[in-house]
């Protein structure tokens, strides 16, 4: 295996509350190229392709210069699609692959740096970022994942549902009593940790929380959990779009 790094961005275009979101106009730039762009100018990563099942994204990405690989939308997870690609283009021997989601607009480049630094370091073989959770409202909003950590740092698990459940106290006081993780969907794989996910049948909890890191931890994998302060914002919805709209604008 090589120390190279490569970072796939899966995009498709079907979305139940956003057909097309990879498209959508964010002040004047299709989401997929904010994110392509932050991930591009990251100078730890040694290639960045967009892989997708769709023929319009693919004209999209590859008229603002970036490189496209054409998956099968029958893949079940982003991360099935990063290894499909990689796999395309013969980068299955990469030492480490990025599995950088096509709807965090306001993916700043450092955090990319942040998770080839941690990935590379070793001692896990998955790292992904998280923050902390403030908002007592956030913890009933099935989109927003939480995670249980070790004392190493390490995930014990991820959910939809609030974790830890406090028991005796009020759901609004539950952030004074613990500290919440809210779990942001990007990814620092080793090659071998890759394959083998990919080598996995679905697990029954990937299914119930349709969260694919279960796969690997319910496997024994090790996943390493960075704490950082960006400020993401998903774009699962037209409301979504909205609120990253008014804030590139701003920029």
């Amino acid at each position: 295996m090589s120390d190279a790094v490569l970072a796939v961005i899966p995009a498709r275009y079907a979305s139940t509350r956003l057909p097309g979101k990879p498209l959508v106009d964010l002040a004047g730039k299709p989401m997929i190229q904010w994110v392509w762009q932050a991930v591009a100018a990251s100078t730890k990563v040694h290639r960045v392709v967009v892989a997708t099942d769709d023929e319009r994204i693919a004209t999209v990405v590859g008229g603002f210069g970036g490189e496209v690989v054409m998956t099968d939308p029958e893949l079940p997870s982003g991360t099935d699609r990063c290894a499909a690609a990689a796999r395309s283009i013969g980068w299955e021997s990469a030492g480490y692959v990025l599995n950088i989601q096509g709807d965090e607009p306001l993916l700043p480049t450092s955090l990319v740096d942040d998770l080839v630094d941690a990935v590379v370091i070793g001692g896990a073989d998955v790292v992904t970022p998280i923050c902390r959770l403030t908002n007592p409202a956030d913890l009933a909003e099935p989109s927003i994942v939480t995670v249980a950590l070790n004392n190493r740092g390490e995930a014990m698990y991820f959910s939809r549902s609030p974790i830890p459940h406090y028991r005796g106290v009020e759901m609004a006081l539950w952030p004074e009593h613990h500290q919440y993780w809210k779990h942001i969907g990007l990814y620092g794989y080793t090659a071998d940790a890759l394959q083998r996910h990919v080598a996995l049948q679905q697990h029954p909890l990937e299914l119930a929380e349709s969260l694919e890191q279960l796969r690997l931890l319910a496997d024994g994998a090790r996943i390493r959990c960075i704490v950082t302060e960006a400020e993401l914002v998903a774009v699962d919805t037209p409301a979504d779009a909205e609120r990253v709209y008014t804030l590139l604008a701003g920029l």
